[in-house]
């Protein structure tokens, strides 16, 4: 059966990156002097402006505005004819974490000696192997453009291209297998004075024809670059940015569920963000053992309470081994209480700011994208 999936992703330039790297730009900074740091931040960016708001409990002394004017040069807002630099007027409107909240974080209810979620919810983790990375590969394909298209413009190959990009790629899949690319789309702000013929030229020989596989690519395949014709203004002179709201581009592309809760400004205390991340190691573990081709699971929790309410997998019937086995194991291998995935993961460390901008999986140097022999060995066993 053929079919059709798509993934996009976009640049560190795009408004809402901007944000989600100050957020966690910040989470960053706090983490270097306390590692013990509570953070929740959220920011906000428009034309010449960013907001910062959130809770913060921590010794560290950071300046979030020189923090974020930080973030953002680093992006490349430098030129006044973007409409958004790192001159921008910035306010701060930080208070410290709920006591109440802390105090089921601090000790959780049903076990004094850990610490407890950092809020209810459901957490998803994804892992397929489709891919070396065992990422999903519409959403490998559509990052590894951006992170081109950022390439050759800090680069200087083509430094006529602003901060501001998104990609697209659609994958035909025969069954379970993908097959070509049917169709890129690419979309980067540039200089005003760039021809239109040039920019597209330019960007499908240095960024498409440079990044993807020409077996993929045949004379059926869609290339649309730059569609309307002109992207002068782009970044948060064009759209206001808020945190959190490119969650699907920082997951599996839509290949897998989210359960809504953003990852970047907050500290591994929120489950949201640490639980994702160790049920990505998990699907990965699993599918790399040879016991599923694909893998989700998911998890959920109660404010305060260390222990999970509930685990869920499903390996979309590719599985070798039975569910509940695999169920077990998980259970036997795997501490899912905050405190201990925490430190599993190494999560107190100031990590954070390269997944806002590269995205939270696939990338092997996360301690998340690790996987331990031992785990894997255990369910190899399974298989025998």
């Amino acid at each position: 059966m053929i079919r059709y999936f798509t993934s996009e992703s976009v640049t560190k330039g795009h408004p809402d990156k901007i944000c989600d790297q100050i957020a966690d730009g910040i989470l960053d900074e706090l983490l270097k002097e306390d590692p013990k740091s509570r953070c929740a931040c959220e920011v906000t960016c428009e034309p010449g402006a960013v907001h910062i708001m959130g809770e913060i409990t921590s010794k560290a002394k950071v300046d979030y505005v020189e923090t974020a004017r930080r973030v953002i040069r680093n992006i490349g807002y430098t030129k006044p004819s973007y409409g958004f630099t790192d001159n921008a007027y910035i306010t701060c409107t930080i208070h410290a974490q709920s006591p109440d909240i802390s105090m089921g974080v601090d000790s959780s209810f049903d076990e004094k000696d850990s610490s407890g979620a950092g809020d209810q919810g459901i957490m998803f983790g994804y892992a397929v192997n489709e891919t070396e990375c065992y990422m999903p590969l519409p959403l490998l394909l559509a990052r590894n453009l951006t992170d081109k298209l950022t390439e050759v413009r800090e680069n200087g190959t083509l430094p006529y291209l602003g901060p501001d990009g998104k990609s697209q790629v659609t994958i035909e899949y025969d069954g379970r297998t993908p097959k070509r690319i049917e169709a890129v789309v690419i979309s980067s702000q540039h200089d005003a004075d760039v021809e239109l013929e040039k920019l597209r030229s330019d960007i499908e020989k240095y960024v498409i024809r440079a990044t993807l596989d020409e077996a993929m690519l045949d004379d059926e395949t869609k290339i649309f670059i730059n569609p309307t014709g002109r992207f002068v203004y782009g970044g948060p002179a064009a759209d206001t940015g808020v945190t959190g709201r490119k969650l699907i581009v920082d997951t599996y592309g839509g290949k897998a569920h989210h359960g809504g809760g953003a990852f970047s400004g907050k500290d591994p205390s929120k489950v949201d963000r640490s639980a994702s991340y160790a049920l990505r190691n998990i699907a990965k573990t699993i599918v790399a053992s040879g016991c599923a081709d694909e893998c989700e699971l998911q998890i959920s929790y109660a404010i305060g309470v260390a222990k999970p309410l509930s685990l869920y997998i499903d390996t979309f019937g590719t599985g070798k081994v039975e569910e509940t086995k695999l169920l077990e194991t998980v259970e036997e291998v795997f501490d899912l209480r905050p405190d201990q995935i925490i430190n599993r993961y190494h999560m107190r460390n100031p990590i954070y700011l390269e997944t806002a901008e590269k995205g939270h999986f696939g990338k092997e140097n996360y301690p998340w994208e690790k996987i331990d022999e031992k785990a894997l060995k255990k369910f190899k066993a399974l298989l025998k």
